[in-house]
């Protein structure tokens, strides 16, 4: 009987894994058509965020569900303008507003997909912050769920050393030195060591 329902829930897994591939693909077409910067940007944040789980020694069913909600964590940034993505960060107050949303909105995107249901916590929360200034909730510490956590890590990362403003960029050490000062107020510092752990 053990044996029997390992099967099962292998079998499972596996259906979940090919449905999932298939909402991804034209999910991740759609942000390519929007811009070929945030696409570049979400295949970057999941490869970092799966090297992250990869080295903190997290199960491969788990790194992959992290890397996949990654690809997809700024899916709701489809609904802001196009000219307001290639301005970022300089928003103004409405544009600002606008994409405090995208969490949420991108989580609402997923929730009548079943193959996305374990996704969709990571996506939501991955603007929340370890002292609980983020958003969309306000989570703080371990209350944040761990893959959203680690989202969050290499999302800054990424969006701080190529962000759509050029001028804007910072090198790899500033970056580094930015994570490490941010360690325990905005980010988990666990995940910051393994993060500069990797990168340097």
């Amino acid at each position: 009987m053990f044996t029997l329902n390992l099967m099962h829930t292998a079998e499972v897994y596996q259906k979940d894994r090919r449905e999932l591939g298939r909402v991804m693909e034209p999910m991740l077409f759609l942000l390519r058509q929007k811009s070929h910067r945030l696409y570049s940007h979400s295949i970057q944040v999941a490869h970092y965020a799966a090297s992250i789980a990869a080295q903190m020694g997290l199960p491969a069913a788990e790194i992959e569900t992290i890397q996949s909600a990654a690809l997809l964590h700024d899916i709701g940034l489809l609904t802001l303008p196009t000219v307001a993505l290639h301005k970022m960060p300089f928003l103004t107050r409405r544009e600002q507003a606008l994409y405090k949303k995208h969490p949420d909105l991108g989580s609402n995107m997923l929730e009548t997909i079943p193959a996305c249901q374990h996704i969709i916590p990571y996506i939501r929360h991955h603007h929340e912050r370890w002292d609980g200034t983020g958003f969309p909730k306000h989570l703080r510490g371990v209350n944040i769920p761990l893959g959203a956590r680690i989202i969050a890590v290499a999302d800054y990362y990424e969006q701080i050393t190529n962000p759509s403003a050029e001028n804007w960029a910072k090198t790899k050490q500033e970056a580094l030195n930015e994570l490490f000062s941010a360690s325990g107020l905005l980010f988990d510092p666990s995940i910051v060591r393994v993060f500069i752990d990797i990168l340097s």
